[in-house]
């Protein structure tokens, strides 16, 4: 059986070859002017789930970048504090030697006396030191100060930062442990090295507790580094992870330009031959005859 093909039967497939032709140049084309493989998640169900992946671990790594630059303020404000604290000690340490001396007159012992309260409220004022408006010694406590009148400190929870997908460093840090609490804090040691000072009494029995206090603040010193370490190789951890997923974006999401535009110029070309192979194959209309 011979099927009849008439010239309607052949402009219609005409026109949908043109379509097709058409709309893939139209693709190539909004390809070309945007850069991107995927302009709508029809193009490609299976790229555009992986781009989306791909995106939401770049959203994290970037929130673990902010995370370790605000815990490196927080850890580079700790350090400031300890290695001030420590310094001031120290100097206590060096007064209360002098002061050991019995044959010091009350004048060179009170001249003593006043640096060491000095130094107490130097370090008072690091024990209170804050970062971003939260206290560096009292972790969450939401109080108006980390050291109380008591010479206690405020408690909280700890105050960490996420720099990963499993880990979390800790950014403050125990104020009772670091300085010690109540009678047993380096400030009530400070106020009974001055007050027997004044009294001309014996202050060499204050040296074994303000050594242990010193060493005390020097281990957390020395932690605080340990994190601040760690949280510079977390650092260079994400830079790595995210230019590892910024080039998988870019192999899933972009296009081969010159690829592309190559694919544009031969898809013109097939379509303008299109054209013209539609144009001498439709048979001419009546206009036509009548010329």
């Amino acid at each position: 059986m011979i099927t009849r093909v008439t010239n309607q039967t052949m402009l219609h497939g005409a026109q949908r070859s043109l379509q097709a032709n058409l709309a893939r140049l139209a693709d190539l084309q909004e390809k070309a002017s945007s850069q991107k493989a995927i302009a709508r998640p029809s193009d490609d169900p299976a790229a555009a789930a992986e781009a989306l992946r791909v995106r939401a671990e770049m959203s994290a790594t970037t929130q673990y970048g902010r995370n370790i630059s605000n815990g490196e303020g927080w850890l580079t404000q700790l350090e400031n504090a300890m290695t001030t604290s420590k310094r001031a000690l120290d100097r206590v340490n060096d007064l209360t030697l002098q002061g050991s001396n019995s044959s010091l007159p009350p004048a060179a012992r009170e001249a003593l006396a006043l640096e060491v309260e000095s130094l107490r409220s130097e370090l008072t004022t690091q024990a209170n030191a804050t970062y971003a408006g939260r206290f560096l010694f009292a972790g969450n406590a939401d109080t108006a100060a980390a050291l109380a009148p008591d010479l206690t400190f405020a408690t909280g929870g700890t105050v960490g930062r996420r720099v990963g997908p499993h880990e979390t460093v800790r950014v403050d840090a125990d104020g009772a442990a670091v300085f010690g609490s109540g009678s047993a804090s380096a400030f009530a040691l400070l106020d009974g090295i001055a007050a027997d000072l004044r009294a001309g009494k014996d202050v060499s029995v204050h040296l074994a507790p303000l050594q242990q206090r010193i060493q005390d603040l020097t281990a957390h010193h020395s932690e605080i580094g340990t994190r601040h370490a760690r949280l510079l190789e977390a650092k260079d951890a994400v830079a790595d992870a995210s230019l590892a997923l910024e080039g998988e974006r870019a192999a899933v999401e972009d296009v081969d330009l010159a690829s592309i535009i190559l694919d544009l110029r031969l898809q013109e070309t097939a379509y303008q031959g299109a054209l013209a192979v539609s144009a001498r194959v439709l048979q001419p209309s009546l206009m036509d005859f009548l010329r």
